[in-house]
């Protein structure tokens, strides 16, 4: 099983003013392929500022990182965002879904941008919702559902181009009990049919369905849980 990620001595230091704040104090780390890794720690140990470096969403201050074998520190910005959009996915505690827009205009909306004609995207995007048990929903406001049915759109738009990698952050932070187990339940399944699934939660007891935790503290990784032994024989 080869190595999707690799990341090498990230540090990652926000500066305001004279004053720095070193958040990633020179992180490894890999990712498998087919792993569900989650990233765990009190809040502000790094969590999301590491998943935020890993994913493109922002660089590191130093460091290298190696994605599906593109170093992806080189690229220029144009070339960041075509890699974003056509190999990683991106789950949100707080959705960030567009308010105007339908459920499936939401899920399209990767399709659209990859250059698909808004019939085939509308179309895969029904049936990517309907995988996930929104079919009733598809022409919903954002504002129309609910949250566990939101961060559902959120997962479908994830997912309706095929990624290689989805990120995600905090999914189920803000929803009750009943709808983040359909929530993590989700991420599993995706991740049983072989989608690699990197992540941040602070709660154990979903960090623990994974197959490997890494703990942080203080930016740096504390320790590594390795939950399911037998997928890395």
């Amino acid at each position: 099983m080869k190595n999707i990620i690799e990341a090498k001595g990230i540090k990652k230091t926000y500066i305001s003013g004279k004053i720095e704040t070193p958040v990633l104090k020179g992180i490894d780390i890999n990712v498998r392929e087919g792993e569900f890794l989650s990233i765990m720690g009190r809040s502000g140990a790094g969590k999301s500022t590491l998943m935020y470096q890993l994913s493109l969403l922002d660089v590191p201050t130093s460091g290298e990182i190696n994605v599906d074998g593109t170093d992806i520190l080189s690229l220029k910005n144009r070339e960041k965002t075509l890699f974003r959009l056509n190999h990683l996915g991106y789950v949100f505690q707080d959705y960030a879904l567009v308010p105007e827009l339908t459920a499936v205009e939401n899920v399209s909306l990767p399709l659209l941008l990859r250059g698909m004609s808004q019939k085939d995207a509308i179309k895969k995007a029904g049936e990517t919702l309907q995988r996930l048990g929104l079919e009733r929903q598809i022409n919903n406001l954002p504002s129309q559902l609910s949250g566990g049915e939101q961060q559902r759109v959120s997962i479908a738009r994830a997912i309706v181009d095929e990624p290689k990698i989805i990120f995600s952050d905090e999914p189920t932070a803000n929803l009750d009990a009943e709808s983040a187990r359909v929530v993590i339940d989700l991420l599993k399944d995706l991740n049983k049919k072989g989608q690699t699934i990197v992540m941040v939660t602070h709660e154990e007891e979903y960090g623990r369905e994974t197959d490997r935790i890494l703990h942080l503290s203080d930016g740096k990784i504390d320790r590594e849980d390795v939950i399911n032994h037998n997928k890395f024989k």
